[in-house]
């Protein structure tokens, strides 16, 4: 349930930001009309992730036991490359996020364009939402209780919607880089344990050589423990690894993890403004701030 929750918190948080500092810059320009096609986008991109998440699983359900290990290590594989990249912007980008998105807010409605802010909005959920489906089908298959990681995950994204409500309304103030470090690190993790499933399912799919065994675990990781399903289900350790496996875990993690918490360098502030000199329309400067990003 834990990974499955922090996923859904992580990504759902990124598209409740996105759209929550969206919606609340447009509530507080007036513009009531762009407000209500921003939802619409919303629920329709929500609608078809759903959609997405659900044909894949059906799909991947359907294929013969070779093919479906198969599949297995794609889907992992792409699962690690976009939380990769997910961590790694968002490291760059959370210090700065509400500031540029009201930037850009602010030049589309100078130049007449609330559909632009529609339409980011209805981006941000949908590449979200692909990224969750890619990477939660990848942690069900990890996973030997698709209840469980199924309410995790929907606690994730109910939690990460409420904040993104909170933000929208102007209430909630959350320091974003120290969350999304924090988070970032139990995603790196999560991610090891993807690197060294797709090693294994490689392997059974017939697509590798399996490598002599590293370790007996199954003193640690017995099936349908509490510990096994938190070691299996967060750190993706099984009762047998082999070494092709360890060193994936291992080269994949020591080095994301360090990234994460290594300091993230301030952006250079931009020269301030000539005195008397007018602030662009609709520019951060006239808004004000609900969301904490320092």
């Amino acid at each position: 349930m834990l990974p499955t929750f922090v996923i859904g918190l992580r990504e759902g948080l990124e598209a409740a930001l996105i759209v929550g500092i969206i919606a609340s810059f447009l509530g507080q320009q007036g513009r009531r009309d762009a407000l209500r096609g921003v939802w619409i986008g919303v629920a329709a991109a929500v609608l078809i992730c759903v959609a997405v998440g659900a044909g894949l699983q059906i799909f991947s359900s359907q294929l013969p036991t070779t093919q479906q290990e198969q599949l297995e290590t794609v889907v992992g594989a792409i699962a690690v490359v976009m939380v990769s990249y997910m961590v790694l912007w968002m490291r760059r980008h959370s210090r700065d996020l509400r500031k540029d998105l009201e930037g850009a807010a602010g030049r589309a409605l100078s130049q007449g364009s609330a559909s632009a802010l529609v339409t980011m909005a209805f981006l941000a959920v949908l590449r979200e939402g692909f990224e969750t489906s890619v990477f939660l089908l990848a942690t069900f298959n990890e996973s030997h209780n698709a209840l469980y990681s199924g309410t995790g995950a929907a606690l994730g994204i109910l939690v990460a919607a409420g904040i993104g409500y909170g933000i929208y309304k102007g209430g909630l103030r959350i320091n974003l880089s120290r969350f999304f470090r924090i988070t970032g690190v139990v995603l790196v993790l999560v991610a090891a344990g993807l690197v060294s499933t797709a090693i294994m399912t490689a392997f059974e799919g017939g697509w590798i050589s399996s490598g002599a065994q590293a370790f007996d675990l199954s003193w640690l990781v017995r099936q349908g423990t509490p510990v096994a399903s938190v070691l299996t289900g967060v750190l993706g350790i099984q009762p047998f690894p082999t070494w092709p496996m360890v060193a994936g875990w291992l080269v994949y993690a020591v080095p994301m993890a360090a990234v994460v918490l290594w300091p993230a360098a301030r952006r250079t502030p931009a020269p301030a403004a000539a005195p008397g000199a007018a602030a662009p329309a609709g520019s951060a400067a006239e808004s004000p701030a609900p969301a904490e990003t320092t």
